[in-house]
């Protein structure tokens, strides 16, 4: 097995030189179970946890098979990449310590397809821990989120531990995008959870400030659009042809013009637009991945319908066809009191920081799916922040982290598990 770090920064900086995209995590997530099944947890991953039905966007087998190469060359245990196929590389480590409420803490870890900025001042350049592959980068602090978990999963090991009851840590593949955390709701690996919390770094929140709830998290839903045309010369004879690039890009302005919702905060993206072959042919094919946004599910329906007649109707002025499908979501949620009570006893007796009782998470997680499983099954769930300076916005190429943050979290989060005694 390879050399890995323990010291919590360190580990968090390992893995954002090595950062791996959403169902690729198999290096992640190989570091993850060897150090757990090391310090004594019982391991389960793979589709021991997770159920794939209906899971879209899968990465294609060559991708797969590359990301479990890289995990190989990199030294990680084969035995790990076994027992996750087609991409379902989550990972649980539980531990069983005398009677007492099952408790489970969430950790993301996968990456996102954005390339790293270059600049010196750019702290993981200027200190040597930058991607080492061009095009992806840990730009949302999922790297810090895993150190966390390990260093926690440490911490609660140890004989000394203050702690009764069950302790389930969940490591989750692709948070980005929504299409995680369903999977491992579906396996039942949160049915007979008591309490549950997920917790993120940054968001806006300050160093030394601690939310004990996140809140506005919005209802989303990501789409992949394709429009289907027709090729034709564009010189020679263009009324032949059905211009699959032009509906993209009526569709794309008509997104963006959609009318304000008064009832509900909106967002709309699009995010990527591929189209066309060759400029002296009439584009035949056109790519778009969105999401839509909404404080509300009603909001969000009226987004989605709007969003739907919008790219129909731009496929209708062309006479191509569209075809929508529906990639990942995320729904909203709320913390239980129980939660934020017994976080911010954790806040004040470890004196970690200061509390602010919310804050905006301004996105979505989808964690929100694990929290509304226990909370319908009878256990309490809740989501928190722990502020961290950033240098540049989450999923931007500058980002970075105030790693102060990481020990603070892991102290906070030991105490959260520890009153359970």
């Amino acid at each position: 097995m390879m050399d890995f770090p323990h010291d919590v920064t360190a580990m968090r900086r390992e893995f954002h030189r090595f950062p791996e995209t959403a169902f690729l995590e198999y290096r992640t997530a190989a570091i993850v179970a060897e150090r757990l099944s090391e310090l004594g947890y019982t391991v389960k991953a793979g589709p021991e946890i997770m159920r794939m039905d209906g899971v879209r966007g899968l990465p294609s087998d060559q991708a797969l098979n590359a990301a479990k190469e890289a995990a190989r060359q990199a030294g990680v245990a084969e035995k790990w990449l076994d027992r996750m196929p087609a991409g379902q590389t989550a990972v649980c480590g539980e531990l069983q310590r005398g009677p007492g409420p099952v408790l489970a803490l969430r950790f993301d870890m996968d990456a996102l397809p954005v390339h790293e900025a270059s600049s010196h001042q750019h702290t993981p350049n200027a200190q040597s821990f930058s991607s080492i592959h061009p095009g992806r980068m840990h730009a949302c602090g999922h790297d810090g989120h895993t150190a966390i978990g390990l260093a926690v999963a440490e911490r609660l090991a140890q004989p000394d531990a203050k702690w009764s009851g069950t302790v389930r840590l969940i490591f989750q593949p692709a948070e980005e995008g929504g299409r995680g955390a369903q999977p491992i709701v579906a396996s039942g690996l949160l049915d007979d959870v008591d309490i549950f919390l997920a917790t993120h770094l940054g968001c806006q929140l300050p160093s030394g400030q601690i939310a004990l709830t996140a809140d506005g998290f919005l209802w989303a839903e990501k789409w992949n659009v394709t429009f289907t045309g027709r090729p034709a010369h564009a010189a020679m004879c263009p009324e032949e042809g059905r211009n699959a690039l032009l509906a993209a890009s009526l569709a794309v302005a008509g997104l963006y013009a959609l009318p304000r919702d008064g009832q509900s905060d909106t967002r709309i993206n699009v995010g990527l637009l591929q189209a066309g072959r060759t400029r002296n042919v009439i584009a035949d094919h056109a790519y778009l991945e969105l999401e839509v946004r909404a404080a509300s599910s009603e909001g969000l329906q009226r987004l989605t319908e709007g969003a739907r007649r919008t790219l129909e109707g731009a496929a209708m002025t062309q006479d191509v066809t569209v075809g929508i499908d529906l990639y990942g979501k995320a729904i909203s949620a709320n913390s239980d009191p129980a939660i934020m009570t017994r976080l911010e006893t954790a806040v004040l007796a470890t004196k970690t920081g200061i509390t602010v009782r919310n804050w905006p998470i301004g996105g979505g997680d989808d964690a929100t799916f694990m929290m509304q499983r226990v909370q319908e099954r009878g256990g309490h769930a809740g989501y928190c922040l722990v502020g961290a300076d950033i240098a540049a916005p989450h999923h931007s190429s500058l980002f970075d982290i105030d790693e102060c943050a990481l020990e603070r979290a892991v102290t906070i989060l030991t105490a959260f598990v520890e009153k359970t005694a």
